[in-house]
């Protein structure tokens, strides 16, 4: 299971449309360890570049689980986009970038995002990531 959903929070869903605050807050409590790599990567945008990443490999395959389950949800990435305002772009299992919406479709993205870009991000050491 990707979410640890409250019952108060899946009786709103069954009534209709969920907001965004009470979503994310799901996915910040849920997945806690995704919630600190997105935070932190969204909170080096701040100081005015147009990308930054994360390249540290999780402690363990329960926070990589936890990655994992955050960047490959279209639903839990376009929400933590739209919290922070910004793109975000995964690699290799744990890096994860983010862009300004500014910058999507630029060349640091665009090479970021490349298959080229992801085979040069490759090892022997990441292979089972």
């Amino acid at each position: 299971m990707s979410l640890n959903v409250s019952p108060d929070l899946l009786s709103v869903a069954e009534r209709g449309e969920v907001s965004d605050a009470e979503f994310v807050d799901c996915v910040r409590t849920s997945l806690p360890y995704a919630w600190e790599v997105v935070s932190s990567v969204m909170s080096d945008l701040k100081d005015g570049t147009e990308f930054a990443d994360h390249e540290i490999p999780p402690p363990s395959e329960v926070e990589r689980g936890q990655l994992l389950r955050a960047l490959a949800s279209d639903a839990i990435r376009g929400g933590l986009e739209r919290h922070f305002g910004a793109k975000l772009a995964f690699q290799n299992c744990h890096r994860v970038a983010a862009f300004r919406f500014s910058a999507v479709g630029g060349e640091r993205y665009q090479a970021f995002v490349s298959a080229r870009g992801q085979l040069l991000n490759q090892s022997p050491e990441l292979r089972n990531c």
